[in-house]
């Protein structure tokens, strides 16, 4: 089976083409629309041989708490009928790439072991924007594990700060 990033870039490309005029717009019920299609139990109900397109259409529109607009039901009947109800979330995050690269900004990922507050969040930012030299859209999502610090994932790449990562560093050096 072809990967799924093969699978998503068209539809991705050709919703960035459609849509140029409000990306923003798209942008968010495409996220919500991925973020319903991530269900396990949608993704088994939507491969479901005795499902038909037209049920699964009614079940993700039923369940999107915004309402979609003619474009995105289409956009989603075309995903459905073509069976590619599992490739949503991929084809949001191509599309969120497409549209970052036109504005010039990257999405970054700040992994930490506690929660941030606002004002420490927009410090690390802004931290991280001279750091990467380019706008960043920043998440926050925890993991405990870390033990303390930070670990941030911009694109490919990752600058891991936490004292796990320095943990690891010193047990290197200390078995070598």
């Amino acid at each position: 089976m072809a990967e799924l990033a093969t699978i998503a870039r068209p539809y991705a490309e050709a919703l960035f083409k459609a849509s140029a005029a409000d990306l923003s717009a798209v942008s968010d019920w495409l996220d919500e629309l991925a973020a319903i299609a991530a269900n396990p139990q949608l993704q088994q109900f939507a491969a479901n041989p005795n499902v038909s397109a037209t049920q699964v259409f009614d079940l993700v529109t039923g369940v999107a708490k915004s309402a979609l607009g003619d474009a995105a039901k289409n956009f989603l009947r075309t995903v459905i009928e073509n069976g590619r109800v599992a490739v949503l979330p991929e084809i949001a995050a191509q599309f969120r790439a497409l549209k970052n690269a036109q504005g010039g900004s990257s999405d970054a990922v700040v992994f930490s072991a506690f929660p941030i507050d606002a004002a420490a969040l927009s410090d690390v930012q802004a931290t991280l924007e001279k750091k990467f030299g380019r706008k960043l859209n920043v998440s926050v999502e925890l993991q405990p594990e870390l033990i303390g610090g930070v670990r941030v994932v911009v694109g490919d790449e990752v600058l891991d700060t936490s004292v796990k990562a320095r943990l690891e560093q010193m047990k290197v050096v200390l078995t070598a």
